[in-house]
C-alpha cells in the first residue's frame, strides 16, 4: 500500500511539472511572438518614414530571433533596393526565396536581376514566379521585357498576348501595339490598333494593368 502511494505521488509530480513546463514554453513562445510583433511594427514604421537604418535594425533583430523568416529576409531586400544596394538585395531574395518561395520573392528577385542587367537570372526568377501565380498581367509583361532583351520574340509576343488576354485595357493592348511597331509589324499593329480604338473596359475592371508588391526603385 505503501508503494503504491509513492508512485501516486511521483506520478503527480511529474504531471504538475510537465504542465508547468507546457506553461513555462508557451509563456516563452507568447513573449518572442510578442517581441516579434513589435519589431514589425518598428521595421514598417522605419519603411514607411524611410528611417532604413532604423527598419533594417528590427528586420535584422528578427531574424536573429528567427533566422528562417522568410518575410523578413524579402522585406530587407526591399529596404536594400530602395537605398540601390542590389547585391545585399539579391542575397536577401534569394534566402527569401530559399525559405518559401512565393510569386512576390520571386518576382522582386526578378526585377532586381532586371535592373542590374542579368537578364538571364531574371528570366529565370519570372518564370518561378509564373508557375506559382499566372493570373496577373503584369507578370507577364515583365517577363516580356526581359525576353526583348534576351533576343527571345517569340516569347515576348506570347507574353504580352497572354497579359491582354488576362486584362485586357489599355495599357496591355498599348504594350502589344509598340512591339509590333517597333518591329515593323505594321499590319498587326494596326489591328491592335482598331480594338484599342473600340475597346471598352467593363465596369469593375481595373483601366490599368495590376501592379503586384514589387520593389520601388
Amino acid at each position: 500500500m505503501y508503494e503504491l502511494l509513492v508512485v501516486s505521488a511521483f506520478g503527480f509530480m511529474g504531471l504538475l511539472h510537465t504542465r508547468k513546463r507546457t506553461e513555462d514554453e508557451s509563456d516563452i513562445s507568447r513573449k518572442v511572438g510578442d517581441r516579434i510583433g513589435k519589431l514589425w511594427d518598428i521595421a514598417h514604421q522605419g519603411m514607411r518614414e524611410n528611417r532604413f537604418l532604423r527598419a533594417e535594425k528590427a528586420l535584422l533583430t528578427i531574424l536573429k530571433i528567427d533566422e528562417k523568416n522568410a518575410a523578413a529576409y524579402n522585406r530587407l531586400g526591399i529596404l536594400y533596393a530602395k537605398q540601390k544596394e542590389y547585391r545585399d538585395a539579391i542575397d536577401c531574395f534569394e534566402i527569401a526565396s530559399s525559405i518559401e518561395a512565393t510569386p512576390s520573392s520571386l518576382h522582386n528577385l526578378g526585377l532586381i536581376y532586371y535592373e542590374t542587367e542579368n537578364y538571364e537570372k531574371a528570366g529565370i526568377a519570372f518564370e518561378q514566379a509564373l508557375r506559382l501565380e499566372e493570373n496577373l498581367a503584369a507578370r507577364h509583361v515583365a517577363y516580356a521585357k526581359v525576353n526583348e532583351k534576351l533576343g527571345n520574340e517569340k516569347l515576348m509576343f506570347a507574353s504580352l498576348h497572354r497579359a491582354v488576354e488576362l486584362e485586357p485595357n489599355e495599357e496591355t493592348y498599348s504594350l502589344l501595339h509598340r512591339a509590333f511597331l517597333e518591329r515593323g509589324m505594321d499590319e498587326k499593329a494596326e489591328k491592335v490598333a482598331e480594338k484599342l480604338k473600340t475597346l471598352i473596359v467593363p465596369s469593375g475592371k481595373p483601366r490599368r494593368i495590376l501592379r503586384p508588391r514589387r520593389v520601388v526603385i
